[in-house]
């Protein structure tokens, strides 16, 4: 399969996005705002429709809504996103609905636009990876800044904020990466399949690591056999390789969860 440009660029992309997805994944998790990745890319959408009804590429719209989004989310709380499940879920349903509107209106590139929802990895060119690839670098570099401020705000944020950490502050620029982030794994799984890659890892790996250093390697790990596994699955069998990626990251999830719930009745057992 490696012999197609097409599917080098695909398993290229995807690794890419999958260091993103554990990394900032592991983050969301653990700050418990995995809902507000998925209002992101629901966001995401709208942003992509409409950039499409006024003739702009759809990535920009997406990552533009995305960002904007993500900033707004920041600024709005004391530093985190609990206790606002109801305002994102309202934000959600409102902009999914502005972007159906938009896809309403469309009819040239309403196919480019349905795609969207669950991702073409394998249309992912030259170009493409190349911007993936640059913004991926600058999340990465972003996140190296941030992940010392950012781990202390997420475990004791009072202690943090005591000491000098601007809670707000420190949210908002992490939801800003969030959002590239986001916009950037909607090339590989689509809209309604963003949980697969940022989410499922991360929590596989807390599941089965309390260290955040080892948890973060692992969830990285994760995310990249998720993606790679999904791809080279859909090449075998001819199903659509969103659906194999967030089924082997399910996978992943529950079979964590069994190996947990066995290490625990062992531990009782020799107690």
């Amino acid at each position: 399969m490696f012999a197609f440009e097409f599917m080098r660029h695909a398993f290229a992309a995807t690794g890419i996005v999958a260091i993103l997805s554990g990394l900032v994944g592991y983050f969301m998790v653990l700050r418990g705002e995995s809902f507000a990745g998925h209002a992101l890319s629901h966001v995401g959408f709208a942003g992509a429709t409409g950039a499409l009804l006024v003739g702009m590429p759809p990535f920009w719209g997406l990552m533009g809504a995305t960002v904007l989004a993500g900033v707004a989310m920041g600024l709005g709380g004391r530093g985190t996103t609990h206790g606002r499940d109801v305002t994102i879920g309202l934000v959600l349903s409102c902009m999914l609905g502005c972007g159906l509107l938009f896809l309403h209106f469309l009819t040239t590139s309403a196919t480019r636009a349905t795609a969207l929802l669950f991702g073409n990895v394998l249309g992912v060119d030259r170009a493409m990876l190349g911007w993936l690839l640059v913004l991926g670098a600058g999340c990465v570099l972003a996140m190296a800044a941030l992940s010392r401020p950012l781990l202390f705000a997420s475990l004791q944020p009072e202690t943090a904020e005591a000491r000098g950490v601007n809670l707000r502050l420190v949210s908002t620029i992490f939801l800003a990466i969030v959002a590239v982030v986001t916009a950037e794994c909607v090339q590989i799984t689509g809209v309604l399949l963003v949980f697969a890659l940022m989410v499922g890892p991360a929590a596989t790996a807390q599941r089965l690591t309390a260290t955040p250093g080892w948890g973060i390697v692992l969830s990285v790990l994760l995310a990249i056999g998720a993606g790679w596994g999904g791809l080279a699955l859909s090449w075998w069998t001819d199903c659509p390789a969103s659906f194999w990626i967030s089924a082997l990251s399910t996978v992943a999830y529950l079979a964590a969860g069994a190996w947990r719930f066995t290490e625990r009745g062992a531990g009782a057992d020799a107690a």
